[in-house]
């Protein structure tokens, strides 16, 4: 939003007046006064950038001061409007996404993996070590051929020829105990996260409360990607009370800003997100129960590292489109939640 003020003086330079914009950044509500010189000379216009962005308004703004310290008159035009939903589309024009057999995703509560302690979880994917190296353990910081550093409950004595392991996969050693310490004060899943390069052993789960995800074509193109139609992905979860699995079991949960609308799309490359993302649902990594980045509330639902675009028609505040790298980008933190491209075959 942008005002304009007449500061005109009676002393000013024939010819000449004072104006002040006032441009509202968005929702932050913060305020940018530019003062303007307007002369008789023909004045030169300063667009907007289309940017991802709130501050870009702003920089037009500056560039405008540094324009008229070079004698150079300006106009400023209004920043760009933020369009987050598409045009209406009635139920007669949402169609299935081309591929998939359904429409919709649930999840339940956690279910308990029995069977396996800590112990024997840690133990699948370690190998023996017989002489340790003259190195730290990057877990407790103590030298992996003296005893771990942990001295917490839950972890069980071990014999020396036990107390430190090598990861199968990646090859970081580290203190068994710490090992068992780290699994447990994790989501004791059975899986294991190598602390050291992140390298996912088993299958990684989250704490993901239970919803519902939805996922449809809409007659529409996303910015960027005129040549097919969008995809649109409705997330819908309600407050409820945490788990065990969660910052404060029993405690309550909020969930703000639901049902959350998301866009990919309907190209190609863009149903191979959508069937990763539905692996991730399955898992229960899309959300997360923590403190908001952006509120500070705490005991909360919150996205969990996989970005999502929520701005439909307009990339104001950086969740929106065109982005060109965004699909290579989600696969990457897909990929680092330990879902890869092999998963998206098995997906229908």
């Amino acid at each position: 939003q942008q005002r304009r003020i007449d500061l005109s003086a009676s002393g000013a330079a024939q010819g000449a007046c004072l104006f002040v914009f006032e441009t509202c950044l968005g929702e932050e509500s913060s305020r940018l006064s530019v003062f303007v010189f307007c002369c008789s000379v023909p004045t030169v216009p300063v667009k907007n950038l289309n940017g991802s962005s709130p501050v870009h308004p702003a920089l037009a703004g500056i560039t405008g001061i540094l324009m008229s310290a070079a004698a150079l008159p300006v106009c400023l035009t209004r920043p760009p409007k933020l369009v987050l939903h598409p045009p209406p589309v009635s139920k007669s024009d949402i169609k299935p996404v081309p591929g998939f057999n359904h429409c919709c995703r649930k999840t339940t509560k956690k279910q308990t993996r029995k069977g396996k302690t800590p112990e024997e979880v840690v133990k699948k994917y370690l190998q023996k070590v017989k002489s340790p190296p003259e190195e730290d353990c990057t877990i407790c910081m103590e030298p992996l051929g003296g005893a771990s550093g942990y001295k917490g409950p839950g972890v069980t004595p071990v014999s020396r020829a036990e107390s430190v392991g090598r990861l199968a996969q990646c090859g970081h050693q580290y203190h068994f105990q710490c090992l068992v310490a780290m699994y447990n004060n994790g989501n004791k899943d059975g899986s294991l996260q190598c602390p050291t390069c992140k390298t996912i052993y088993g299958v990684k789960t989250g704490n993901q409360p239970a919803g519902k995800m939805e996922f449809h074509v809409i007659p529409h193109s996303l910015p960027g990607h005129p040549d097919c139609k969008a995809i649109r992905i409705i997330y819908n979860i309600p407050p409820g009370i945490q788990g065990p699995e969660h910052p404060n079991p029993g405690k309550p949960f909020t969930a703000r800003g639901f049902p959350r609308h998301c866009y990919l799309p309907d190209s190609e490359r863009g149903r191979k997100v959508l069937r990763l993302l539905l692996v991730a649902w399955d898992r229960r990594l899309i959300f997360s129960v923590g403190t908001s980045s952006t509120t500070g509330e705490s005991d909360t639902v919150i996205w969990n590292e996989v970005h999502h675009k929520t701005e439909f028609g307009s990339n104001l505040t950086g969740h929106g489109f065109p982005d060109p790298g965004h699909l290579d980008n989600v696969l990457e933190e897909l990929r680092a939640q330990g879902i890869t491209e092999e998963d998206a075959q098995t997906e229908k």
